[in-house]
């Protein structure tokens, strides 16, 4: 029902996660991302505090992924149901895919990523994903977004998608990118990247409005000064 990509950025740090899914608004419960700390895609008949425990661990026990993903699995007693990626800080990755996994499924880790799905096409679509995502360049958003529309090229899921979600952490608590298409019954992917494509000249200027408003542009909206 689901396929996604965890990524790192070398240059930058920053950290993300571009998932969709053929069920409605993948976003509320399957992206967990946290600055300095890792990513997170809990997915399949997903858990979603499998997230915020796998990046407890990574971050308040400095565990390496693959040890703090078993430690958030052994707090579960399902988890053959569950399919969980994750990526940390350093770019050290982990995926765990559960038995009952639905349909066809895979992950696979590559440079800086670790892309996973169940319900695909077929299993070429998780190997489309990690190429397109090492081989395109830019910022990580857009690489994650190029992961994307790969895994739609190759076959996608087995049904139609009707969500999508990306969400980037940078240098700042909160995430500098939060975009979500909870249910369309066409090419989420492709509204996902149009609002990417709206947000991006923009990103830069609601970090400064928030760090330092005497320095941000003008709002662009009726009574601003």
């Amino acid at each position: 029902m689901t396929f996604s990509v965890v990524g790192r950025c070398p240059e930058t740090g920053q950290l993300g996660i571009a998932i969709s899914s053929s069920s409605i608004a993948v976003g509320a419960r399957c992206p967990w991302v946290r600055a300095g700390v890792g990513a997170v895609a809990t997915q399949n008949v997903t858990l979603p505090a499998l997230g915020p425990r796998v990046l407890d661990f990574l971050e308040e026990r400095q565990l390496e992924p693959a040890t703090a993903l078993q430690g958030a699995l052994a707090t579960d007693g399902w988890n053959p149901y569950r399919q969980v990626t994750v990526i940390d800080a350093q770019g050290r990755t982990a995926f765990f895919t559960g038995a009952e996994a639905l349909g066809v499924h895979r992950a696979v880790a590559g440079e800086q990523c670790v892309a996973a799905g169940n319900m695909l096409a077929g299993a070429q679509v998780i190997d489309a994903m990690v190429e397109a995502f090492e081989k395109t360049p830019g910022l990580l958003a857009g690489r994650l977004l190029a992961s994307m529309h790969a895994a739609i090229a190759a076959g996608g899921e087995a049904g139609p998608v009707h969500s999508a979600a990306l969400r980037v952490v940078g240098d700042v608590i909160w995430p500098i990118v939060d975009l979500r298409v909870d249910w369309a019954d066409v090419d989420p992917i492709g509204q996902l990247d149009a609002l990417w494509q709206a947000y991006r000249p923009q990103m830069q200027d609601y970090l400064t409005r928030a760090l330092n408003p005497t320095a941000a542009p003008s709002y662009g909206v009726p009574g601003d000064q």
